[in-house]
């Protein structure tokens, strides 16, 4: 778990570093900040990778709830934190990127 010391100020994801904390939503550290991703072409962020005990895992951005300086909030839980996929490089993001999608829809419609 982690504690109720100041995270710092809100920072937009091209300046967060590689190490700062990553906390889930029900304040556990599930690992650091690896790399940021993003489609620069669009000035999009996309998620992060992170690194956990288990190996790279990316975020995909809409579970990243907030950026500061000391710490990235997830909106999802430790338990779902450990379900993350591994990151197996750029093409790997996509992949992991569009079957979370699916799986939302999928959810979303009932099926």
């Amino acid at each position: 778990m982690t504690d109720d010391v100041d995270d710092g100020h809100q920072i937009g994801y091209q300046a967060l570093p590689r190490g700062v904390q990553v906390v889930s939503s029900d304040g556990v550290v599930v690992g650091t900040v690896w790399t940021v991703l993003d489609n620069a072409r669009e000035h999009i962020f996309d998620g992060i990778v992170i690194r956990t005990a288990e190996g790279r895992r990316f975020v995909d951005a809409p579970e990243v709830a907030r950026i500061t300086e000391r710490r990235v909030t997830l909106t999802i839980t430790a338990a779902e934190a450990a379900d993350l996929p591994a990151h197996r490089g750029a093409l790997g993001a996509l992949e992991s990127n569009l079957r979370r999608t699916g799986t939302r829809w999928r959810r979303r419609l009932g099926g």
